[in-house]
């Protein structure tokens, strides 16, 4: 079966074609995506973090990138945003089992501070190129719904002149899927002031019900 390149990538690695057998399950996709060097992040990084939740979730939520925790152990969601994002579904009424969750990019990238790893945003060549892997991981799940979280997620669907200050909250059809994009929930721990933090937790949530009804 013949491969393509990774999208706006230079290098040697390649993603198998839409049709190849060994992409047609999570499990497969895993282990293809643990061997990725689509971009220079896999070198300092201690691993990939894919995407996890049901083969065949009605809602994906895709965010930015793994972070600290997540690359260290692994899985998606698990650090302080993940914690946010979990008060936040409960909230909403969505159960975090019933959900498939992951990034845009799948590599932390960060900069190191004396002992501390410090996040960094990826950048746009960094995105098209883990592209594919997001692709695939729409093409096996199938999902009625998919909810963006933050601009650099809403960016690698949409294009780099989406503004999700003008959009979030809304229902976008766009490719033959509907999209719902919103704050990523780091965005919330950020908000230094008790009360505005509240809100902002309250309109994520509201997002989040918005993307129950439309799925």
């Amino acid at each position: 079966m013949l491969s393509r390149s990774v999208r706006g990538h230079p290098c040697c690695m390649t993603v198998p074609s839409e049709d190849a057998p060994g992409l047609r399950s999570l499990a497969a996709l895993a282990r293809a995506e643990a061997d990725c060097t689509g971009c220079e992040l896999y070198e300092h990084a201690e691993q990939t973090v894919g995407g996890e939740g049901p083969p065949r979730a009605r809602v994906m939520l895709v965010g930015e990138q793994p972070g600290d925790q997540e690359d260290r152990q692994g899985h998606v969601f698990v650090g302080p945003a993940g914690r946010v994002l979990d008060r936040a579904l409960d909230e909403a009424g969505i159960a975090r089992a019933d959900v498939f969750l992951t990034n845009a990019v799948k590599h932390f990238r960060f900069e190191e501070r004396g002992k501390r790893r410090i996040h960094r945003q990826p950048t746009v060549r960094q995105v098209r190129a883990c592209h594919p892997w997001l692709d695939a991981e729409l093409r096996i799940v199938r999902p009625d719904v998919v909810g963006l979280l933050g601009a650099v997620a809403a960016k690698a669907v949409f294009g780099q002149g989406f503004r999700l200050t003008q959009r979030r909250g809304e229902i976008v059809a766009h490719e033959g899927r509907r999209w719902v994009p919103t704050v990523h929930p780091s965005s919330i721990l950020r908000t230094e002031d008790a009360g505005e933090r509240e809100q902002a937790f309250a309109a994520f949530v509201a997002d989040l019900r918005v993307l129950v009804g439309a799925g």
